[in-house]
């Protein structure tokens, strides 16, 4: 039987491109909350002869998070690969289906829930891996740059709230996207030690431009900065990548018949560092402990 590889928010940037490029290896579970988006790609991997099922879910409402899962449970494929990608990065505060701020539910706590609902069910030597951002690690050049302060965790229950640490970025929805992030990186990290069985690993995709992370609702500042000025900053464009690099390194990393794990690989494929604080396995646990408990709420 063919393999399977999953794929959240799989109809545009990095997530379509990865898409039609993973398609090329096996049959591809398109994650999404738009039907109509996804019957199209749906529709263009067809016709490139290949195959693609297609499972509606909003990937920041937990509950339908974990009944995608379940839908993906009952299709009986053998999955090779689990890729966590959707995610946003919203200017303005807002909520998803369970009242918790939307950019952390989105980039963290979704993600997340829909790991812990497939492990279990996946074979040994599955892959999962989470598209991440450097944006979380303050000593980064790009992030110094941009005078942004990186994660600003205070707790999983504080998140949730849309609550930060003080002396953050003044850029709106940045530290929300920050933290959620750095979070979804850690766990990570964390359940790579939990689960030897898998092989879980996280990518900085590098400064795509291309990407629509939130639409219309993203910082137009962060678009500007991001996909125009500081791709021409020499210091800054070594970062410099495009959806179709981007997924061509993802499906490299799910492909790899090597073994690795607990790897945090650039926008090249090439193993770095997260901030000192996501290389903590002691706040990684504790990130991982505090996410299960909040979700024990839903």
């Amino acid at each position: 039987m063919q393999k399977a590889y999953i794929i959240t928010g799989p109809t545009s940037g990095i997530g379509l491109a990865t898409a039609m490029e993973l398609a090329k290896h096996g049959t591809v579970i398109l994650v999404g909350r738009n039907k109509e988006k996804l019957d199209r790609v749906q529709t263009g991997i067809r016709k490139n002869g290949q195959q693609a099922v297609s499972i509606v879910c909003d990937i920041s409402d937990i509950s339908s998070v974990r009944f995608a899962a379940k839908q993906i449970i009952d299709l009986g494929l053998p999955i090779a690969g689990l890729l966590n990608n959707a995610g946003i990065m919203s200017r303005k505060a807002r909520k998803s289906a369970q009242g918790w701020d939307l950019t952390y539910a989105t980039n963290h706590l979704g993600p997340f829930a829909l790991t812990e609902a497939l492990a279990p069910h996946l074979p040994d030597g599955a892959h999962v891996l989470f598209v991440v951002s450097a944006i979380e690690d303050p000593e980064r050049e790009p992030v110094k740059m941009m005078r942004l302060k990186g994660g600003r965790y205070i707790s999983a229950e504080a998140s949730a709230r849309g609550e930060w640490l003080a002396g953050g970025s003044k850029m709106a929805g940045m530290d929300a996207y920050s933290t959620s992030k750095q979070c979804i990186l850690v766990a990570a990290m964390a359940l790579a030690r939990e689960n030897p069985r898998l092989h879980v690993n996280a990518v900085e995709p590098g400064i795509t431009h291309g990407t629509n992370l939130g639409g219309e609702d993203t910082n137009a500042i962060v678009r500007y900065l991001f996909g125009k000025i500081f791709s021409l900053i020499p210091a800054v464009a070594q970062y410099k990548s495009t959806p179709e690099k981007t997924a061509k390194t993802i499906t490299g990393i799910l492909t790899d018949q090597s073994g690795k794990t607990g790897v945090y690989f650039d926008e090249k494929g090439r193993p770095m560092l997260g901030s000192k604080l996501a290389q903590d396995t002691g706040f990684q646990d504790r990130v991982v402990a505090e996410t299960r408990a909040l979700l024990t709420q839903v």
